[in-house]
């Protein structure tokens, strides 16, 4: 395994993701909203935060893509795959597993504007603001990590480490 040091644990995720829960819960109790998972890297969190939301509610997924088999972003985002809900007049809520440059969440962010939802709010897992390039804040943020390139839960590197129970440092 190429992990240096674990950065987050599955019971301090698992407790900051009921904290998430709780606060969506409150905020959307009356609304219905479509939580918009996005591909592939958000999965885990989407799923376990969504059991953690009592309440009436869709999901959705976009898929998007800027990394290709580095570590850095290649500035260039791609539309994989599009929401089949239509968004008009409806809550959303963006479910992300990280938010770094920015690029990819404003990409999706502003697709997912133009197809006229009530609201959109952005909630992710982790933020590292060091990388930012775009004008992009989260609503919701699990957990503000450094910079350093992270893996497991969800986040890769070449498709591998997804599967971690855990956030991991990969090594340099």
């Amino acid at each position: 395994m190429e992990i240096e040091r674990i950065l987050l644990t599955q019971a301090q995720l698992q407790t900051r993701i009921r904290e998430l829960g709780a606060a969506l819960s409150a905020d959307y109790a009356e609304k219905t909203p479509v939580f918009v998972g996005v591909l592939r890297g958000a999965v885990h969190f989407f799923t376990d935060l969504t059991l953690r939301f009592p309440h009436p509610c869709q999901y959705d997924f976009v898929g998007a893509a800027s990394y290709g088999d580095g570590t850095q972003s290649s500035g260039q985002v791609r539309l994989t795959k599009d929401v089949m809900t239509d968004l008009k007049g409806r809550h959303v809520v963006v479910v992300e597993d990280i938010l770094d440059t920015g690029l990819t969440l404003r990409f999706v962010t502003d697709h997912l504007r133009s197809k006229q939802p009530a609201s959109l709010k952005l909630c992710v897992l982790l933020d590292k603001p060091e990388r930012r390039r775009a004008n992009v804040a989260a609503d919701y943020v699990g957990f503000t990590i450094p910079n350093e390139f992270v893996v497991g839960y969800g986040l890769d590197y070449q498709e591998l480490y997804r599967n971690l129970p855990y956030i991991g440092v990969l090594k340099p």
